[in-house]
């Protein structure tokens, strides 16, 4: 509110102030006295209402900032309100989008595929495609995690840290997720260390371990080159699309595992027969229209009923066990396919190898056998082993054939003495 007296109140004023003096001194007969009261009393008058007009102003002042600052907080609150109702809604959108994350993760049960929507469904819809997504999985035979999947805004990027770096391995320890709003101000983890081990620019992040039961299958992080990327809202929906994706892979993993079982030997981890005659049948069809050699070895422990009388039946899975483990450390070179074909039977695929390489590797392969040491019982104990070897097209038209032909050669070097090799005729 302005001060200033409105122009025609002072000119009201100014008239009203001066004529009774000027009237009085056109009379000839100025009366000093009555004109000083006159004035006085006016000029008390003009000054209360000045003042008091003045008070109201200033209480009026008070009211409009008063009004003021409640409109700028309802203004506050209605934008708050409006942030609310966008964040809720983009929760609504988030959560809602949960049943064709579950159909998504469930349309194959192959843990490839499975890793590749995890990650998808990440990077997409929680990083909006910036940054990086990276899935770590449990490798249960080097006890470690390491990298199965990754999604990258800069494409040229290379991740180095295939087995994690101090972040993951927090996660891995904790078994609880990670919110990380800016590195620099982040006071858990050694920033000398981050340096030497993070071979990529992280200022934020945020990660989840992968737990199914008490099983802990892996982690899924997202991290970006720029501080305050993401929220608790984001994490919190990470852990959600983690629990997903646990149960996904631990169901994937019990298939991928009954799938092995279906087609590997429990003891030795080799392939069963049933599998390998069908390996056998791609590979004689495979051999045949393309003209290419391959050959079959068959072999058979010698006396392997003398380890099970005297050692007992465990000695004899022992014995099973070092001579499958010995094959495949001998053959690991090449592109063989070995199967427990029976009892104490080994059969060999060779593909691509004719006879005399074929006889080649079998000769290796019962010397090497021949130099194990088993030890049962506390007892030093020699493994040696009759081998047949045949070859197609050579030694036969088919694999019915094939087979028949390594076994009769298999069984001449028993005949023959034991512990040698022997080509089919």
């Amino acid at each position: 509110m302005n001060k200033r007296i409105p122009f025609w109140l002072f000119l009201f004023f100014v008239l009203f102030l001066s004529l009774p003096a000027y009237f009085a001194i056109l009379s000839n007969r100025p009366q000093f006295k009555t004109l000083f009261l006159f004035y006085l009393i006016n000029f008390a008058f003009a000054y209360y209402v000045f003042r008091r007009n003045s008070r109201e102003i200033d209480k009026l002042k008070l009211k409009m900032g008063d009004i003021e600052e409640k409109i700028n907080l309802l203004r506050e609150q209605n934008a708050h309100e409006r942030r609310n109702q966008a964040a809720l809604k983009e929760k609504i959108l988030r959560y809602t989008s949960l049943e064709d994350i579950i159909e998504a993760l469930n349309v194959s049960l192959s843990c490839e595929s499975i890793a590749e929507q995890l990650a998808q469904i990440a990077f997409t819809g929680i990083a909006d495609s910036r940054g990086t997504c990276v899935l770590y999985l449990v490798d249960e035979k080097a006890h470690s995690i390491s990298l199965f999947r990754a999604k990258k805004e800069d494409k040229s990027m290379v991740i180095k840290a295939k087995q994690g770096d101090i972040f993951d391995y927090w996660v891995l320890r904790h078994a609880s997720p990670l919110l990380i709003e800016d590195i620099s101000k982040d006071f858990r983890f050694d920033r000398e260390k981050i340096k030497v081990d993070d071979l990529r620019e992280i200022s934020s992040m945020i990660s989840s371990p992968l737990v199914s039961g008490n099983k802990f299958l892996g982690i899924l992080r997202l991290d970006s080159p720029k501080p305050n990327v993401f929220t608790q809202e984001d994490l919190r929906f990470l852990a959600t699309v983690c629990d997903l994706g646990a149960m996904a892979l631990e169901n994937g993993l019990l298939y991928q595992n009954t799938q092995d079982l279906a087609i590997h030997d429990g003891l030795t981890g080799l392939f069963t027969k049933g599998h390998f005659m069908e390996l056998l049948k791609v590979e004689t069809k495979s051999s045949i229209r393309h003209q290419r050699p391959f050959s079959l070895i068959m072999l058979d422990i010698d006396f392997f009923k003398a380890y099970n009388d005297k050692f007992g039946h465990a000695a004899g899975d022992i014995v099973l066990k070092a001579l499958s483990e010995r094959i495949t450390g001998l053959l690991k070179e090449e592109t063989a396919v070995v199967s427990r074909f029976g009892g104490e039977e080994f059969c060999l695929i060779l593909p691509g190898k004719d006879k005399t390489a074929a006889l080649d590797i079998a000769e290796s392969l019962k010397k090497s056998i021949e130099s194990l040491s088993v030890v049962l019982r506390r007892q030093e104990t020699k493994i040696t082993v009759s081998i047949g070897v045949a070859a197609l097209p050579g030694d036969a038209v088919d694999e019915t054939e094939l087979i028949m032909k390594a076994d009769k050669a298999m069984y001449a070097a028993k005949a023959g003495g034991r512990n040698r090799v022997v080509g089919a005729n």
